[in-house]
């Protein structure tokens, strides 16, 4: 059973029993969430699209941890103007478990 869910501006395909790294939520740590935007829900040969959300689906979810992303390097230089601009930016996230899917 799988199932896409929007949280966050972006969607992801997810199985029960897995890990995914969505956008920093409010909610604590070790607490649940139901993710009722689901897009699509099923298995391989059956599978529901919503228009756009599938009525009477969800994903609950148990918040895992909130934890920051590694380091990028943001760099900008305008050539021969003596200008170059450094910083560095790491991306709040939020760590889910999937328990289950209900369709």
């Amino acid at each position: 059973m799988f199932a896409i869910i929007e949280t966050g501006g972006k969607q992801f395909r997810v199985r029960e029993g897995q890990q995914i790294k969505v956008a920093r939520m409010t909610d604590e740590a070790g607490s649940e969430v139901v993710m009722d935007k689901v897009l699509a829900a099923g298995t391989q040969s059956d599978v529901k699209f919503g228009q756009p959300y599938v009525e009477g689906a969800k994903v609950v979810c148990d918040v895992m941890s909130h934890e920051r992303d590694k380091k990028i390097i943001v760099f900008k230089k305008k050539r021969r103007k003596g200008y170059s601009k450094k910083q560095g930016h790491r991306q709040d996230f939020t760590r889910l478990w999937v328990k289950t899917i209900e369709s």
